[in-house]
């Protein structure tokens, strides 16, 4: 494990990428990577920190990006306040009566 082997896997994982991808691009195996990962737990740390970065960049953009668009604010909301925004819809039979299917009634009341 190089100083140029870690920052090959560092370049990966910053990015989202999984193990098997960073350990692809740095011509690794596997088990070396967990060795090292056994001997070096703050490495562990390290890694899971720099697979976050993408989520956060994306947040990010996201929140820069809420004002430019109705569409925007609707889509981040109907995500974070499911209940409130997201668009539901209601099936009623013929003349808002209950749904036949084959003769059969599946109305469902609370």
């Amino acid at each position: 494990m190089t100083p140029e082997t870690i920052a090959k896997l560092d370049e990966v994982f910053s990015i989202g990428g999984s193990d098997e991808e960073a350990c692809f691009y740095a011509n690794i195996g596997k088990t070396t990577l967990y060795n090292y990962q056994q001997e070096h737990p703050e490495f562990v740390e390290r890694k899971e920190a720099l697979k976050e970065r993408p989520v956060l960049k994306a947040r990010q953009t996201v929140v820069q990006k809420l004002g430019e668009s109705y569409s925007n604010a609707m889509d981040y909301l109907s995500r974070k306040r499911k209940l409130e925004f997201s668009a539901r819809s209601e099936l009623t039979g013929a003349n808002g009566g209950p749904l036949e299917i084959s003769g059969v009634d599946i109305t469902v009341r609370k």
